[in-house]
């Protein structure tokens, strides 16, 4: 059974293999350490297999990292032990898919998350009215169908995902919201009313950078779709790129599509309204105009 995702694996592993190697071990040395044969730790280092967080305990002792964030984050990427202690998430398992589990867990643990989107309001904005118009809408193009327990229960895990927000060292959002998100009228004219006004007050928080793209600006590079990219305190080489798209998500690591990435955000955030100017039109879609 693999632990994680793909990406996770081989960002963990590849983490893993600087640490021995800043420990000055050869993956044989560090194995007899942990008692483990070679190959599990080679398998470990090139993602081939997948690691429990009290394994990559035992190879952070062994390496001697003494960085509790840095200890976190990668038993944290590592996924789930089997004696209990898992995110919040593991609570909702059978209900998540594992692709939306993952992005969870690294939403979780980033420092900063910087996102486009085109079409809803980014999740960690949403209010619950807001929340359960979108995930209704989710679940009944679902090829079965949904039922209403199912779209409060994905709610509650929508709602609980805002906690990072208020947590005591808070994630750091930036987000680009094309004019549409603020156009699409979802749940009716109230639950449309509280949402913009929700957006307001999000938009006075210290660590949210909250911008508008108005449909003024034209073609842009973000047309082609929505995307989220987290980034990890003093650890660049773990950051990652989420594509979403409508029966699965696409994690993207390479150095090349992030630079790309962070370059496309940049130039967004450019052809965006300023933070201030986009108070302003909130407002002014709040009232219609």
């Amino acid at each position: 059974m693999q632990h994680g995702p793909a990406v996770r694996r081989r960002k963990l592993g590849a983490e893993l293999r600087a640490l021995r190697t800043l420990a000055g071990l050869t993956s044989g040395q560090a194995a007899r350490l942990v008692g483990w044969h070679q190959s599990k730790v080679s398998r470990i280092e090139t993602g081939r297999s997948g690691v429990k967080p009290a394994d990559v305990r035992l190879l952070l002792d062994a390496y001697d990292v003494r960085d509790p964030e840095l200890h976190e984050l990668l038993v944290l990427l590592a996924g789930s032990d089997d004696d209990g202690r898992q995110g919040w998430w593991h609570a909702y398992r059978r209900l998540l898919p594992s692709t939306y589990s993952d992005f969870i867990s690294l939403e979780s643990q980033a420092g900063v998350m910087r996102t486009l989107e085109n079409s809803v309001v980014p999740g960690l904005l949403q209010t619950r009215e807001y929340a359960r118009a979108v995930t209704r809408a989710a679940v009944g193009a679902a090829p079965d169908g949904g039922t209403d327990a199912l779209v409060e229960e994905l709610v509650k895990v929508r709602l609980a995902r805002q906690d990072v927000l208020r947590s005591n060292k808070p994630l750091r959002l930036s987000a680009v919201l094309d004019e549409a998100v603020l156009r699409r009228t979802v749940g009716g004219p109230e639950v449309m009313a509280r949402q913009l006004e929700r957006l307001r007050e999000a938009a006075h928080l210290p660590h949210v950078r909250l911008q508008v793209l108005p449909f003024g600006a034209g073609a842009h590079i973000g047309v082609t779709g929505s995307f989220v990219i987290f980034s990890f305190p003093n650890r660049s080489d773990l950051d990652v790129v989420v594509l979403d798209h409508l029966t699965s998500s696409l994690y993207l690591e390479q150095k090349e599509a992030l630079r790309s990435y962070e370059e496309a955000f940049d130039s967004l955030q450019g052809q965006a309204l300023s933070p201030e100017d986009t108070l302003d039109f909130i407002a002014g879609a709040a009232d219609g105009a």
